[in-house]
């Protein structure tokens, strides 16, 4: 990329002060660690973390299975890792990611590598803890969560893979609860998990907008253009449709439906309000967007429990 690699003065005066962190209270040497792996940003935790807990509940309910804890993929963090590994010199040159940790140079690229081997390590041990089945989905997600960094140089809608790895837990939840996947199911809440994605990430990528196209970087921030808000509604009507389906393939009641609805209020309510030029809006998405997840949960774990005390 070379000359095209420059930070754009555009936004620059929005990120020279940037907000201090919990992460900041660490010891120096340990900071630059906790940022390549966004725990201060708890809110792609909880993203990656929903359509594994539907899953999980969806499935214990079919299945009047006792609950099983849902937890979000120590993997999130490697796929950050990775991420910043491959777009080191992109990173620099945006002003949202200039201060991360390889683009500042505060880790080298040997110390993020042993940092990935860590964190992979740990991730593939929990998923030999699962069932067979379950561990060879689980080792089939590295494949995308390796990939996705390389869509954002190649193809205009990278969002879609970014969700097709945040969505895998749809699958890999109701396999480590049933040893199997019943596929016309939890396709349909795979699918509108990757709409959901594509939904939020859309939103959260518009403040990098102009930077993008100077540094070549692919995304539906850019694609959508003018047209980004009527074409969100869309994803999202085509979101809700297809969780709602998969709710009605496994034999939900009222409570999983109530929760969708407060849930698709609550997206309406983000796309209606968010301001695409201003930063702290476009940022503030991908928290607010958490709640979407969360009532979908709620309703899912009311039915659940509601079938729990009659049986």
């Amino acid at each position: 990329m070379g000359d095209k690699l420059q930070i754009s003065k555009l936004h620059l005066q929005d990120y020279l002060t940037p907000t201090a962190t919990w992460v900041d209270y660490l010891p120096s040497n340990l900071c630059p660690y906790f940022y390549l792996a966004r725990v201060h940003r708890p809110s792609g935790i909880l993203l990656l973390f929903y359509p594994c807990a539907w899953s999980v509940t969806m499935t214990c309910y079919a299945l009047s299975a006792p609950m099983m804890t849902a937890l979000p993929s120590v993997l999130r963090a490697a796929g950050c890792i990775i991420d910043d590994m491959w777009d080191k010199d992109i990173d620099a040159a945006t002003s949202r990611t200039r201060r991360r940790p390889l683009a500042t140079g505060d880790l080298s690229m040997i110390q993020a590598f042993v940092f990935l081997i860590l964190h992979l390590t740990f991730g593939i041990w929990l998923f030999t803890q699962l069932n067979d089945y379950s561990l060879i989905l689980g080792l089939s997600s590295l494949v995308l969560v390796v990939l996705y960094p390389t869509m954002k140089r190649i193809i205009d809608w990278p969002q879609a893979v970014l969700g097709m790895c945040f969505s895998w837990g749809s699958f890999l939840g109701t396999a480590s609860v049933a040893g199997t996947v019943d596929w016309h199911i939890y396709i349909p809440l795979y699918m509108g998990g990757v709409c959901w994605t594509i939904v939020y990430d859309t939103c959260y990528a518009r403040q990098d907008r102009e930077e993008d196209i100077i540094n070549g970087v692919h995304s539906t921030a850019v694609v959508f253009g003018d047209q980004i808000r009527p074409i969100l509604v869309m994803f999202s009507c085509v979101l809700c449709s297809l969780v709602s389906c998969a709710g009605v393939l496994n034999g939900h009641g009222v409570p999983f439906f109530i929760g969708m609805a407060l849930g698709a209020h609550h997206l309406v309510r983000i796309i209606a309000k968010i301001d695409f030029e201003n930063k702290e809006s476009c940022d503030a998405v991908l928290i607010n967007n958490t709640w979407f997840g969360f009532w979908v949960w709620a309703g899912a774990m009311v039915d659940y429990n509601i079938v729990k005390m009659q049986s």
